[in-house]
Parts: structure tokens; C-alpha cells; sequence
């Protein structure tokens, strides 16, 4: 223990609050609540500890705290820290995994759609589901039976759809809100559950047209009815109260611990998910923390039944009155399986977690280790993408903790370059994300740029970076003749020959080219965009408005190649357009 912390230790109040320890970079490499910090932080620093707790403090050059008014406080704003700053030895949410949904939007025309992205304050969301595939076969169900509407955007004529009887036409007819809501209230029935009166109500439309001797359309009635059968019983009733439940155990080694999720919908178990994770301190502080997480990005059943074990004063601040512990019956059975779902995960899937925390995390500790810093969590990868210096790109991917971070990658369209000049794009965008970054008062920083090319590109890195007055490392992934990556130009500009057969340079690949594809992606985009307006341009009938129309839906000519007729119709193309468009395309595609 360091005369810093020795001393700060003395001068700790005996209070709650959250406490984050520091690196020898002054990141957060883990945070913690407690009920007395004086009394929790010390206890890091004395005594004897496990092998991961000893590697955790050996870690630990310094720490701060926020004192809170409550226990609870403090492990609101410990959840907090670990969203923002995404602590090594923390546990979390590697993947960002989400799962798909199925919505009903909010809108005086209501769409069934499929999203990801829930809000609470939306009550027509329904799910979890496995998989997209299980989703959209739903979606696909319910709009076949219920006839909401299907379009984008609304037509100015009555669409295929309508004609079918799928849609109601609100692009043509007003159509009253007491009708939507009964459409609205079906559904929400339908994915309860309770199918039974739909069924007989398709039944009694089947045997109508059979005794008219409409086979086909009897026989369409037939097809839907399987469908319903098909979607709804699937799984075995396990509660006839038809509640939404998740069922929540966990099992542990010691060193690992796996948290395994039943999701209950409609009384009926539908899958469940099971995850492996690197844990530090306490178990229940653990998993604690992992379901804060969870809860703050998925919709929280009608209750959750946790484990005996996991009862603590903190359940409330993440489930409120929702969450229920039993101690029989067959609530207390569902508790019993999730545990053995999670010891078996644990037991059987070890070794490729571990094979994949090698490929990731282990990676970029190598990676330090060998350009010589102290850690890496964020890594920011640079590529330019042209053809020849026309529709010159950037583009920029970030890698948390050895995994993508999707959201927070960036296109740049280059504004001061003209022609191929690959040195000065990469100044023009390493000045425009670095400027920014410093204007947001240098939130997301990373530990490691890597530029996709040699000494020059990193060069002109650290020029731009040198103009900004900021000490970020850079390094540089050097090809050889046949374009494959051989060697890193490290931070003092020596070359470092990598081993292909090791993590690391599967890493760097990996890097590399998820760049590539990002920056080619957004040039083909861009280029095709080009092209695509062009044509548009010379075709008779396709007037300003429905250029505009088809550039902002269709983002290729390969596309509106292949777009039904009736969606073309749908975005307001007459039919002499439609030929035009069509037979322009042939001709140029030939």
C-alpha cells in the first residue's frame, strides 16, 4: 500500500457511498459501493485475499469516492459509473447484446414493427424473443390476421394491401380511433396468449366459404389457423395465470460465474440465456450489478423470481415492488432449474469464453504489453476509402474492451482533399474527430489510435494530434507485398514483427478489416448514390419529388431493381413511372 493511499484510507468517512479505484493511467478499473467507505475500502489493503481480489489491488495506484446519502445512493450512482466508464474489473455487458421485440408504434396510423430499442413509456411492446426470426414470423402472422397499416409512409393512393384486406386504407379513408383500438387490443390479446376467440372466428370464415364451395379461400382460412397453432403452441403452459416472469439463478466457481435467465411470457417458458463472466468481490454485489445493467436496457416483466440467496436491501432500487423470492412450490422449481441451466453453462462453455476473452480482452492486454502502455480499454481504428480521389471517405471504428462498439463508429465525408491524396485526408479527419473530441470536453478518449497503413499515416496522426496540444498513442499496422499485415509501427516509430498465428494478430485483423468494410461500405454508398441519381436524372416522369423519394428509401440501383411494383406505387409513382423506371435500369444494367 502506497503513502497516498495509506493516508486518504485514514481520512475516509464512515459513511455510504461509492468508491472507484484508480490505474497508474487514472482510469476507473473498478467501482463499488458500500454502507461505510472507510470500512470497505480499507479492506482491500489489509489482510489476505484471493488471487483475483490480489491482482485487482496490485492494479491500484490511487482511488476517489462520492459520498451519498443512503446505500441505496451509492449503488445507483456505482451502476452509473460502470455505464460510463465501463470499469475492467467490473461486471458488465460485454456484447451489448439486445434482443428483438415486436411493437406497436405510436402513431394515428399504428404499424406492428420489430425493434430493439424499448421504452417504457410505450406499453404496446411485447417480448423478449429468441431471435429475429421467431419475431418476424409473428410480425408476419399478425398482419396477415389484423389489418393495420403496412407502409412507410402513407400513399396517396390505396396500396395493395388494401385490396387484400390487410390494410384498412387510412392514406384514403378516415378511420375512426375506436376501430384502431380494437385492432390494438386484439393484438395485445393475440400475443398474451389468447387466441381462442380468433380461432373460432376463423373457423366459422373457413366453414363459410366451404359450404359456398370456395376451397381456396377455405383453405387460406385453414393455413392461418395452423399459423396461430403453430406460433402460440409452441411451449407448455406452466401457470395458468398467463403473468410475464423472468427467473433469474446464477452459479459460481470461485473464480467465474454464470447467470442464467428463464423468460416466462404469457405463463409459458418461450428460452432462456445463460452468460459467463470474469467476477471481482463480493458474489451477490455481483450479479446485483449485472441486473442493474440488464433492467436498464430490456423491459422488465410483470415480476421477476429470484434466488434466496440474492435477497438484499438493493432489490428494490432495481426491481421496485416487482421481483418475488420463493421458498416453495413451483415458482421455487423454476429457481431450481435456472441454477442448473447456469452450472451447466459454466461447466460446459468455459472453455470458449475463455477462448474468446483470449481473442478480445486478452488481446489488447497483449497489445499494451508490446507497444509499452499501461492498459487498453477504447481503441479508435482510422481507413480512407476512394476510387481514384472521387467520393473520398473516412471512416472510424472503436473497439471497448476488445469487442466493436457499433454505436460509437463515425463516417466522414472528406470536405478539403481533392483527388488521391491519402496524407492529407487522414490529417482532415484526425483534425475533425480530435477538435470535437476536445469541444466535448475530451469525453471517450481513447488509450490507442491505430492507423490502417505505415510510418506516413502515422506521422500525419500525430502532426494534427501535436497541433491539438494532445498526447494520445498512435500506432500503425505496416503491410507487405502481398497487402497483409506483417508489422506494427510502434510508438517510437520502430517496426514490430507480429506473430500471425498469435490472439493478437487475429485481433489487429479483426481491426483492420471491420475499418476496411466500414469506410468501403460508406464509399460504395456514396458512389452508388451518385450513380443512381444520375439515372434518375434522364428517366421521363420521374419528376424531382420522386427522385427525392426513391434516393431516401432505396440506397442502390440493385435495389429498386428488385422493389415491388406495389411499393413503388406506395411511395406515389404512377404506373407509365414505373415502366420507365424499370425499363431504364434494364437497359442499364445491361
Amino acid at each position: 500500500m502506497n503513502d497516498t493511499i495509506k493516508a486518504k484510507i485514514m481520512s475516509l468517512p464512515d459513511v455510504p457511498g461509492s468508491y472507484q479505484m484508480l490505474d497508474a493511467s487514472n482510469h476507473i478499473i473498478y467501482a463499488g459501493k458500500a454502507k461505510s467507505l472507510k470500512n470497505r475500502v480499507k479492506s482491500y489493503f489489509v489482510g489476505a485475499h484471493d488471487e483475483k481480489t490480489t491482482r485487482l489491488v496490485q492494479n491500484v495506484v490511487d482511488f476517489t469516492y462520492i459520498v451519498t446519502r443512503s446505500e441505496k445512493e451509492a449503488f445507483l450512482l456505482e451502476l452509473s459509473l460502470i455505464k460510463e466508464h465501463k470499469p475492467k474489473y467490473n461486471i458488465m455487458l460485454m456484447d451489448d447484446k439486445t434482443y428483438p421485440y415486436i411493437e406497436i408504434t405510436k402513431e394515428e396510423h399504428p404499424k406492428i414493427i420489430i425493434t430493439r430499442k424499448v421504452t417504457k413509456k410505450n406499453k404496446n411492446i411485447f417480448g423478449p424473443y429468441p431471435n429475429v426470426y421467431s419475431a418476424r414470423e409473428t410480425v408476419d402472422l399478425l398482419n396477415r390476421v389484423y389489418p393495420l397499416r403496412k407502409c412507410v409512409t402513407l400513399p396517396k393512393k390505396l396500396c395493395l394491401y388494401y385490396h387484400i384486406g390487410q390494410c384498412l386504407g387510412p392514406c384514403v379513408y378516415k378511420i375512426e380511433p375506436e376501430i384502431t383500438q380494437n385492432i390494438i387490443h386484439e393484438i395485445k390479446q393475440f400475443l398474451s396468449g389468447n387466441t381462442t376467440n380468433l380461432v373460432q372466428e376463423l373457423q366459422k370464415k373457413m366453414l363459410e366459404h366451404s359450404d359456398k364451395l370456395e376451397f381456396e379461400k377455405a383453405n387460406e382460412f385453414k393455413e392461418l389457423i395452423n399459423s396461430i397453432t403453430d406460433t402460440t403452441q409452441k411451449q407448455q403452459i406452466i401457470f395458468s395465470d398467463a403473468k410475464d416472469r423472468d427467473v433469474i439463478n446464477f452459479y459460481e466457481d470461485g473464480t467465474f460465474i454464470a447467470i442464467t435467465i428463464l423468460f416466462m411470457r404469457a405463463g409459458k417458458i418461450i428460452f432462456s440465456d445463460s452468460s459467463i463472466h470474469d467476477f471481482y468481490g463480493d458474489t451477490t454485489e455481483t450479479v446485483l450489478d449485472y441486473l442493474g445493467q440488464f433492467y436498464e436496457k430490456h423491459l422488465m416483466p410483470a415480476e421477476v423470481l429470484l434466488p434466496e440467496r440474492l435477497e438484499n436491501d438493493m432489490l428494490e432500487s432495481i426491481f421496485g415492488d416487482q421481483y418475488f423470492i420463493p421458498k416453495r412450490g413451483d415458482k421455487f422449481k423454476l429457481i431450481a432449474t435456472a441454477y442448473e441451466n447456469a452450472k451447466i453453462h459454466l461447466e460446459t462453455h468455459l472453455d470458449l469464453y475463455l477462448h474468446k476473452q483470449n481473442k478480445t480482452v486478452g488481446a489488447t492486454e497483449s497489445l499494451a504489453k508490446l507497444i509499452g502502455i499501461e492498459t487498453i480499454k477504447r481503441i479508435e481504428a482510422f481507413d480512407n476509402s476512394n476510387t481514384q480521389g472521387t467520393q473520398p471517405v473516412s471512416a472510424m471504428v472503436v473497439f471497448k474492451n476488445g469487442v466493436p462498439d457499433k454505436n460509437s463508429y463515425r463516417k466522414y465525408q472528406v470536405k478539403t482533399v481533392i483527388g488521391p491524396d491519402d496524407y492529407g485526408t487522414m490529417k482532415e479527419i484526425i483534425y475533425r474527430r480530435y477538435q470535437r473530441l476536445l469541444m466535448d470536453s475530451m469525453k471517450d478518449r481513447p488509450d490507442l489510435i491505430i492507423m490502417d497503413g505505415g510510418l506516413g499515416q502515422v506521422r500525419a496522426c500525430k502532426e494534427i494530434l501535436a497541433s491539438l496540444y494532445l498526447d494520445i498513442p498512435v500506432i500503425g499496422l505496416r503491410k507487405d507485398s502481398f497487402h497483409k499485415t506483417d508489422a506494427i509501427i510502434g510508438l517510437d516509430e520502430v517496426v514490430i514483427p507480429i506473430d500471425r498465428h498469435s490472439p493478437l494478430y487475429v485481433f489487429l485483423t479483426k481491426v483492420q478489416d471491420e475499418a476496411h468494410r466500414f469506410a468501403i461500405t460508406y464509399h460504395r454508398e456514396k458512389q452508388s448514390k451518385q450513380i443512381f441519381a444520375s439515372i434518375l436524372d434522364q428517366i421521363p416522369l420521374i419528376g424531382k419529388t420522386s427522385k427525392q423519394k426513391l434516393l431516401e428509401k432505396y440506397k442502390t440501383i440493385e435495389a429498386i431493381k428488385n422493389a415491388p411494383i406495389e411499393d413503388l406505387k406506395a411511395l406515389g409513382l404512377t404506373t407509365p413511372a414505373i415502366e420507365n423506371l424499370k425499363i431504364a435500369l434494364l437497359a442499364n444494367r445491361e
